[in-house]
């Protein structure tokens, strides 16, 4: 059970960052955005592959 609150908080973290970012920086620059936005979506799973997936 553990394990399932742990990825939602970390969906729910990688969610917050990409909205922020759009907010924040690139709200009217689409390109930019959905390339900044894949990034970001890169280094989550990148560290979670990384550091949180134990389960081998």
């Amino acid at each position: 059970m553990s394990r399932n609150i742990t990825v939602v908080v970390y969906l729910l973290a990688m969610v917050v960052t990409v909205v922020a970012v759009d907010l924040l920086f690139f709200r009217h620059r689409f390109r930019e955005r959905l390339i900044f936005n894949i990034g970001i979506v890169m280094v989550y799973i990148a560290f979670y592959l990384t550091f949180l997936n134990s389960h081998h």
